[in-house]
């Protein structure tokens, strides 16, 4: 096969982007001058020809107080995101947040009427992506056309294939999709002098990743190869996190508590607005003096931030690291749920393990409070050898050179952040691949109908913890057309479910009978937000006993109104060759099943589920009579069928 050139890795932050490379001297970022850090920051401007022309790093970062309305940054946050999802966020930012193209509800950015442009985060990170690719070609020499690029581990279907959309316009092929917390433990696992020490035991590691934007903890399980040249594996045991937990976010608290003693000073009331009450440039300012003031006290016990508001005005704040530290505390406590969620599963197939080591990933994992607690949360003080800023790029390389072939000391297995089902009859949701089973994974279940002479199946297809559609997120939508119209409960319908190795669903569904088959590859509007994930978790467990309960007497009404049916065809055509005993004590049977399905119906909790089943069985048991005549009839007439065929 010809060589299609190097496969780069590329950490697409939220604040800063990194490009990096592996090849037989270990993996490192590539840089042309400075630290190799580039700002996830794009400036839009018209060029002398009228084009419109990025600007993309440190020089559209540096000027964006001159350029508010036009200079885009934390664009991570709007991936694969709806408008409504982007309220929070709205009041910090100096550029304009709309609605998509073709009011498709996806968030996107309007600069600034010089360029009377629209721009969906997909183009954004494809400047930085682009850029990054340029970069990469100037230290190798060559040309790029391939990455593996990271993402946050919840980041679910729609924010992955946002990825790959503005790795396509940026001229990169993303050939894998890899999360940030598992390409930390991938460049933990193989540096150089570990690799030397072929005696080491195998390892449970938490990388607790904590960057501008997003926040991930994963559990893995690392074991050695046994010997050179052997192959190392890296197993992602659980997950948990937070797309809209990070920096930013401590950054936003800041300029609130700054906000609101400006405008008391001021004479005007506090709106709680973030500083929506005051103008683009002046927001650009409150943000960058917040960032310097979150910098400053990862090393000082007191950061003073001084801003001319106007003419009149000039504010000047010095917050102390307790002050500050009081501030962000439930934010730090948002982050360490994630980290309990996370090793409750891990202990599941752990039994009693201990974490091992703990890697530190993202800027803000330098705040000292943020290592304090990681540290007595696990009980083992964090591993601070990697850069924090560096490792998931250089991760993502070391999966590059995977792929590529020219590594063959590593295999990663990752997982899926939440469970995937289809809704079945009555609302239930029947779950084909649970959270944190190992990608790609693969699941396939049968299905039927649940009416008469039906000739299509619409297949909701959704993702969460609960037993009830209603209570999950749908992820699509998509209709089987074409069947034979048959009786309730013949069809044979064969649904697979295929998550590849970067997270994206692919879903089938095949009648067996007739071969009919539709599919679809999942990409929903937008993702999910940190509301919406933190409540499928939370609800999953508060709900366990009343979901399981109401998903088992849904089963329990759809198949009894199944056995009714057939029940009832057969004792109407049959019935005079039974015992009048035996029909009476069927038809009373009917009667107690009938009674169950019309409550679980009307309101579900009105029924005792135990005795629901039991009487299921009772009319099972008192059918079995009925049963054998109606096999016997078509025998019998079977046989005539033979005879009368032998005779013509």
């Amino acid at each position: 096969m010809a060589d299609r050139g190097p496969i780069i890795g590329i950490d697409l932050g939220t604040t800063n982007s990194l490009v990096a490379w592996c090849d037989q001297a270990g993996p490192r970022i590539l840089e042309t001058g400075g630290n190799g850090l580039v700002p996830s920051v794009v400036r839009y401007q018209r060029g002398a020809d009228g084009r419109v022309e990025t600007v993309v790093g440190a020089d559209a970062r540096e000027r964006a107080i001159e350029f508010p309305r036009a200079t885009v940054s934390s664009v991570k946050r709007l991936m694969g995101r709806s408008l409504a999802d982007a309220d929070d966020d709205v009041g910090y930012l100096s550029y304009r947040v709309v609605e998509g193209e073709h009011a498709t509800a996806r968030a996107a950015v309007r600069i600034d009427e010089a360029t009377e442009l629209v721009v969906s985060p997909q183009e954004v990170s494809a400047a930085i992506l682009e850029s990054l690719r340029r970069q990469a070609e100037a230290a190798l020499g060559t040309e790029v056309r391939r990455a593996v690029v990271t993402v946050p581990a919840y980041f679910d279907d729609a924010q992955r294939q946002a990825t790959r959309d503005a790795g396509r316009i940026a001229g990169l092929e993303v050939v894998r999709i890899v999360s940030e917390p598992t390409a930390a433990a991938l460049a933990y696992g193989i540096g150089l002098e570990r690799q030397r020490d072929r005696n080491r035991q195998a390892e449970t590691v938490a990388v607790y990743d904590l960057g501008g934007g997003t926040f991930d903890v994963s559990v893995l399980r690392i074991t050695p190869a046994g010997g050179a040249g052997g192959t190392d594996y890296f197993q992602v045991l659980s997950t948990a996190g937070d797309t809209r937990l990070g920096g930013d976010d401590v950054d936003h608290m800041l300029v609130s508590l700054f906000t609101g003693e400006i405008l008391r000073q001021m004479g005007r009331p506090d709106d709680g607005g973030g500083g929506a009450a005051f103008g683009p440039a002046t927001r650009r300012a409150l943000k960058s003096f917040a960032e310097a003031v979150k910098h400053r006290l990862s090393d000082a016990e007191s950061a003073t931030a001084r801003i001319e508001v106007n003419a009149e005005l000039t504010y000047e704040r010095t917050v102390t690291r307790a002050e500050f530290e009081a501030l962000i505390g439930g934010w730090v406590d948002r982050s360490i749920a994630a980290c309990d969620r996370a090793l409750r599963d891990a202990r599941r197939q752990l039994g009693g393990s201990a974490v091992d080591a703990v890697i530190l990933v993202g800027g803000s994992t330098r705040i000292p409070l943020v290592r304090r607690r990681v540290g007595a949360f696990f009980g083992v003080d964090p591993y601070t050898a990697l850069d924090p800023d560096r490792v998931v790029a250089l991760g993502a390389a070391v999966q590059g050179a995977i792929l590529s072939g020219s590594y063959t000391g590593g295999l990663l297995l990752d997982v899926i952040p939440l469970s995937l089902g289809i809704e079945t009859v009555g609302g239930a949701v029947a779950k084909l691949v649970m959270r944190n089973a190992t990608v790609p994974a693969r699941a396939t279940e049968s299905f039927s109908t649940s009416v008469d002479g039906q000739t299509s199946i619409k297949l909701n297809v959704v993702q969460g913890e609960r037993e009830m559609a209603a209570d999950c997120r749908s992820l699509g939508v998509f209709e089987l057309r074409g069947i034979p119209p048959m009786p309730a409960g013949i069809p044979q319908v064969e649904v697979r479910f295929a998550v590849d190795a970067n997270g994206v669903l692919s879903v089938s569904a095949t009648e067996k009978r007739s071969g009919k088959r539709a599919g679809i590859q999942i990409v929903p509007n937008h993702g999910l937000t940190r509301d919406e994930v933190e409540r499928m978790e939370r609800e999953s467990f508060e709900h366990a006993r009343e979901d399981m309960t109401r998903h088992r007497v849904v089963d329990l009404v759809t198949n009894a109104k199944l056995d009714l049916k057939w029940i009832g065809e057969r004792l109407e055509r049959f019935g005079a060759e039974l015992d009048a005993a035996d029909a009476a004590t069927l038809r009373e049977r009917m009667a107690t099943l009938r009674a169950f399905v019309e409550a679980g119906e009307t309101d579900w909790r009105r029924v005792d589920a135990n005795a629901f089943h039991h009487a299921k069985e009772e009319l099972d048991r008192a059918s079995v009579r009925l049963q054998e005549i109606g096999i016997a009839a078509s025998l019998r007439a079977e046989q005539a069928r033979d005879e009368e065929t032998g005779r013509t």
